[in-house]
Formats: C-alpha cells, structure tokens, sequence
C-alpha cells in the first residue's frame, strides 16, 4: 500500500484569507484552514513530494520530513513553487542534491526564476541549494517506482497531473484530453483540484468535478485546491458517496 498525506488543500490565496471576513474565513473548525495545495507520496520506500508551496517549510516541519527522494512540480504558478528554495534544507541533511521534474516549461521556469541555484552564482556554499531538475518527456521510473504524467489545461497553462498505480492527483485545471482521461481510468483513488460553487476559467467547479468522477468512476475521490467557497462540514455531508473534501494532514492509503 501506499500513502498520501496532504501537506495543503488550498487554493493560491489559502483559507483563511488575508482580509477575509466570510464565515469560512473566520471558522475555527481546523478543517476549514487551509495551506497551499501539496502532497507527499510515501511508497516502495520512497518519499515523493508534489510541488512546493509558499508554506513548504512549515507543512515540512509539521509533516516530520527527513528526506525526499524527488519533487514533482505540477506547474510554475507561485502558490505551487514558492518555497522552492526551502529544499535546500534536505541537502543539509543528506548531502546530496535534490531531483526534480517537470515539463519542459517548467524546467525553463525554474532555470529562470531561480538565476542563483541554476546559473553562474556569484556565492559558493553558504546555503546554496543543490538541486538537479530533469524535463519529464513521458512515464518514468523513479527509484523503482513507475510515474505517469497526466498533462491537463488549467486555462491556457498546461498542467501535469501525476498517476502513482491506482491513484492520480490532478490538480489546478479546467480540461482534460481523451488521452488524459484515458491516463485516469481504472482508480482506486482520484485526488482532484476543485475550487469553489461557481464556475471558473481555470479550475473546476464543484458541478464539473462531480461530473468529470462520475465519467471516471474510481473508487473513491478527495477533492483539493479548495477555496473559502467552501465550508468542509457543509458540503461533505451533501457529497455522494465515495467523494469527500480533502483536509490539511490528511493521510490516505491507496493501492498500489
């Protein structure tokens, strides 16, 4: 079996947000508090981390993390890489360099917005993070286990999901392919980015969401990347069954 432990469930503002005076915004149910989406993927001995949020550091603390055996970036938007250099601290422990995929474009990215860690540094050591970025260009193997990427829309940006065996995480997009769909079929567990009530250009709304799983049909699907549209005790109890709201520390075990 393997295990998933949702380091965040929020969307690119958080729950609360900043300002915010809404009843979701102001509830003191924990559930209802939400970090920066991200998840670890603990399976066939091996710690897999997806994207790194502004709160990487202190969803890491909270998590108990020692080490990670590779970071999958699902895309460049700052709510998923903006702790990117927090990473440094598993060279610390380890004294080796952190790998890490994605796209293409986000390998591009990456490179880019980070000149100090991938181009000529002016500073040697000191804190520098030590890090290989490797372009995914279709299934792969990661220390023995078998990573598919799922490319999906989220508007015009593309978007890779990840399937690990029987379950997927797919998070931040508004339009799936055939061939995507097809990647999705035959789940134990589906974890899927939904943002609020109303529709949206970029992300799934709830009714979206309800329909993309019934066409799915896994076995059972958490729902992430959650607004303060939504309050967790009120829309869990209306869910059909096999569908929940995923929470912030959230451990699920998934077949392999």
């Amino acid at each position: 079996m393997g295990v998933i432990e949702f380091l965040g469930t929020g969307t690119s503002t958080g729950v609360p947000m900043i300002g915010c005076q809404c009843s979701v915004c102001q509830s003191k149910d924990p559930k209802n508090k939400r970090l920066r989406s991200s998840v670890v993927i603990k399976m066939g001995g091996q710690i897999i981390l997806i994207d790194t949020g502004p709160e990487f550091r202190l969803q890491a603390l909270r998590s108990g993390l020692q080490r990670v055996d590779g970071v999958l970036i699902t895309h460049t938007h700052a709510d998923h890489v903006a702790g990117f250099d927090d990473l440094r601290a598993f060279n610390f422990i380890t004294g080796e360099p952190v790998q890490v995929f994605g796209s293409l474009e986000t390998v591009k990215t990456l490179k880019h917005n980070y000149p100090y860690i991938f181009g000529e540094a002016i500073q040697v050591g000191g804190g520098l993070p030590h890090i290989k970025v490797k372009e995914i260009k279709g299934p792969f193997i990661l220390n023995g286990i078998k990573i598919t990427p799922i490319p999906v829309k989220h508007g015009k940006v593309e978007v890779y999901g990840y399937r690990f065996g029987k379950m997927a995480y797919v998070t931040d997009l508004s339009y799936l392919s055939k061939e995507a769909i097809a990647l999705l079929e035959g789940l134990d567990l589906l974890v899927l980015g939904v943002l609020r009530y109303r529709r949206h250009s970029t992300h799934l709304c709830l009714e979206d969401a309800l329909s993309l799983v019934d066409k799915l049909q896994p076995k059972r699907t958490y729902f992430t990347h959650i607004s303060h549209d939504i309050e967790h005790k009120r829309v869990s109890q209306r869910l059909p069954q096999g569908i929940y709201l995923a929470y912030d520390g959230l451990k699920l075990e998934f077949l392999e």
